[in-house]
């Protein structure tokens, strides 16, 4: 079943290399999105792919890469809309 979700992650996540962090954790579980910085310190995820695949994606991003500090995760439940391709960041 294909699912997706928008993360919002607050904590040490910017200028710790978590996008590209996010880009590799989708790429291995084959996953559909975007990764992006917000303005006041967090990172925006939005995710698609199958239940399994976005579960060990959402998994990985909550631990982050070494030098992160994943404190809070908000997750919002989306409707899969099938037009997502690839993963790539967000300026």
């Amino acid at each position: 079943m294909i699912v997706a979700r928008k993360l919002t992650l607050s904590g040490r996540v910017q200028r710790v290399g978590f996008r590209w962090f996010a880009v590799e954790a989708a790429e291995r579980e084959g996953v559909a999105g975007w990764v992006a910085n917000t303005n006041d310190g967090r990172v925006e995820i939005l995710v698609e792919g199958e239940a399994e695949a976005v579960e060990r994606f959402e998994r990985a991003v909550r631990r982050g890469p070494i030098a992160a500090r994943v404190d809070e995760v908000e997750t919002e439940v989306r409707p899969p809309s099938g037009r997502v391709a690839g993963f790539v960041v967000r300026r």
